[in-house]
């Protein structure tokens, strides 16, 4: 089940939040953890055996950690090792047999696994609970029920945020659910629900259409309409769930942190890195960067343990060698900017701003490509004129439309908005005016094009 499906909108949904305001304060975990495995059940029913594996698994090693003999680091490793092992089953043994085939001519047969949906996410929150306990910032969860929500918790489950235990323990013991919460939730969910169906899908269209083509087929124009359209999608569908996770949660009390914060407004790929999936990049610093030392021991440790970190990055969001490059092709830019500092060469915000989009743009096209020989050669479609023609078949108005919108919704349109000489109790009044105008026609669009059936799956299910 995902959240922009009329399922999950006009059935799961009103039951759910129907019956979880009529319950009494002590059954709502148990509710919410019920409606989070049924809501994971709903599409992969085999696969919530492997989710109530995890729950188990963590609740018993967190609560082995802690000893009456002090901290048990053997609970912690075999913690580590049992979520690592789950997703390095499901996620990465074809990839690694498809590499020792490569390598020694082997042709060990590789039995394609289905990826269970969002064990990228839920694997790392179980894994910062396990380390959070031995470093003594949390104590280990005592109750079962409890423990399952933290880890199948729905609104964030398939696609995040990734939650940490210590953000979120003392709201799962304890929460209010207010009227003020629940506008602002539901107000949320509808704009992350319109970045998904009315942004996000129309530019999957375009994009799917022109990676799909071969390479004789695609110029140099089509190749930069491709890439912008993913450029887009990529974006909004991920910045849409985002919102309609944090949405949902408040409407249930949860306060999950902010994913995102105009990414495409950063003024270098640094100042990207702390704007995208911010979540995910806090759990790398956390866990990863800094036990491997940081910054502290010198300038070409740090650039190690900047590669390192976006090389598992990449790896994290897919098994494939164009993931891998493109986070090796981020980490270079880091360290790039460590070296020469952007702000050194291009003195203003624009300039500044026109290259941090440039270079994760490009970076997309490892992202988004299937193979390594796509990379190569859609690379070579953009950076070497090929058919240069003013052929229009994907510059429809539609994609000029939507993608003009999605300009403004990056962060432009606010930035704009704020250079309006106008008084601030003015455009204050302003928004609180539009925004439920502005809810009401996203709502409607984005149930119509869900009825029409212009739909396609979150990008990050299979991450």
């Amino acid at each position: 089940m995902v959240f922009s499906s009329l399922v999950f909108l006009w059935l799961f949904l009103p039951v759910v939040i129907s019956l979880y305001y009529v319950s009494q304060d002590k059954y709502r975990n148990l509710l919410l953890l019920i409606a989070s495995l049924f809501f994971y059940a709903w599409g992969e029913p085999i696969y919530i055996l492997v989710m109530i594996f995890s729950i188990l698994a963590n609740y018993i090693c967190g609560r082995f950690i802690i000893s009456e003999n002090g901290k048990n680091k053997q609970a912690l490793v075999i913690g580590i090792i049992v979520n690592l092992s789950l997703l390095g089953v499901f996620k990465y043994s074809g990839f690694v047999i498809e590499n020792i085939n490569a390598l020694t001519g082997l042709n060990i047969a590789i039995k394609p696994l289905s990826l269970p949906i969002g064990i990228s996410f839920y694997t790392f929150q179980s894994i910062s609970y396990l380390v959070d306990i031995y470093r003594g910032i949390c104590e280990p969860q005592k109750n079962i029920i409890k423990m399952g929500l933290f880890i199948s918790f729905f609104p964030q489950l398939i696609a995040g945020p990734i939650l940490k235990y210590y953000d979120i323990a003392a709201q799962i013991d304890q929460r209010q659910v207010t009227w003020s919460g629940f506008n602002y939730g539901a107000t949320r969910f509808i704009i992350g629900l319109g970045k998904k169906v009315i942004i996000a899908n129309t530019m999957a269209v375009t994009a799917d259409q022109i990676f799909a083509l071969g390479q004789n087929e695609v110029t140099t124009l089509v190749a930069w309409i491709g890439l912008f359209a993913y450029y887009f999608q990529v974006y909004f569908d991920f910045s849409g769930y985002s919102d309609m996770a944090i949405g949902l949660g408040k409407m249930f009390g949860f306060k999950i942190n902010e994913n995102f914060n105009y990414p495409y407004t950063a003024v270098s790929i640094q100042d990207l890195w702390r704007r995208w999936h911010i979540s995910l990049a806090t759990w790398f610093k956390e866990y990863v960067y800094i036990p491997l030392g940081g910054s502290r021991h010198g300038t070409l440790m740090t650039y190690r343990n900047l590669m390192i970190v976006f090389f598992l990055t990449g790896l994290w969001h897919g098994a494939a060698w164009t993931f891998v490059l493109w986070g090796v092709w981020n980490g270079i830019f880091i360290i790039l900017e460590k070296i020469i500092p952007i702000e050194k060469i291009l003195h203003w915000r624009l300039p500044q701003m026109i290259y941090s989009n440039f270079i994760f743009l490009c970076g997309l096209v490892f992202f988004r490509s299937e193979t390594m020989a796509q990379v190569c050669w859609y690379f070579h479609r953009l950076f070497e004129p090929y058919k240069i023609d003013v052929s229009t078949a994907f510059l429809s108005r539609e994609y000029i439309g939507v993608a003009v919108i999605g300009f403004l919704c990056c962060g432009f349109g606010t930035m704009l908005f704020r250079l309006l000489p106008l008084r601030e109790s003015w455009k204050q009044g302003i928004v609180s005016v539009c925004t439920p105008v502005f809810c009401c026609v996203i709502a409607y669009f984005s149930v119509l094009m869900l009825a029409s059936n212009t739909y396609n799956p979150f990008i990050y299910f299979r991450f």
